[in-house]
């Protein structure tokens, strides 16, 4: 129990680090991409994608290893006898999708519980940094230009819901 313990908090904050460097290292970079505001976005929702598959890939090498090598845990139902079966346990358990053919026994649940955990946080996390680039590039688009241009030549205001929550760009 101690070892499974052990591996969480290892597991929780590697994963944790790894989506942290994904995110920074998005956001340092993003300005400086030569594209579109379109494409802007994509690339941060491409990175994010990243980010997650990363750590799951983590989480499925620690039941590679403390499962099928070292003999740490267990699980039941569907026999799982290779790096793909704890891929595809490590994607299940992660995206709190729940389990079905394969489910742990002994140690290996409270991995999982806490993958769980870790994965429902870390999908908020990068939800709410996916906001934060919408929010930002969202009105760059070449339609919100031509509105926005259209309304300060024409005179009226926009709408206060709009302005909230689409904030016109510095410089624009």
């Amino acid at each position: 129990m101690l070892l499974a313990l052990t591996t969480s908090v290892v597991l929780v904050t590697t994963t944790i680090l790894v989506l942290y460097e994904t995110l920074r290292l998005t956001a340092e970079h993003l300005a400086e991409l030569p594209v579109p505001p379109r494409a802007r976005i994509l690339a941060v929702v491409l990175m994010t994608f990243v980010g997650h598959t990363v750590a799951i890939w983590i989480y499925a090498g620690a039941y590679w290893l403390l499962v099928l090598r070292l003999g740490v845990g267990a699980f039941a139902g569907a026999p799982v006898t290779s790096f793909e079966d704890c891929l595809y346990f490590s994607v299940v358990a992660y995206t709190s999708l729940g389990f079905g053919d394969h489910f742990p026994t002994s140690h290996t649940r409270l991995l999982a519980g806490v993958e769980a955990l870790n994965g429902l946080l870390l999908i908020g996390w990068s939800a709410s940094f996916t906001y934060l680039a919408m929010e930002r590039y969202w009105p760059l688009h070449g339609k919100a230009h031509a509105h926005r241009a259209a309304r300060a030549g024409s005179g009226l205001e926009p709408e206060p819901a709009r302005e909230r929550l689409f904030p016109p760009a510095a410089g624009a």
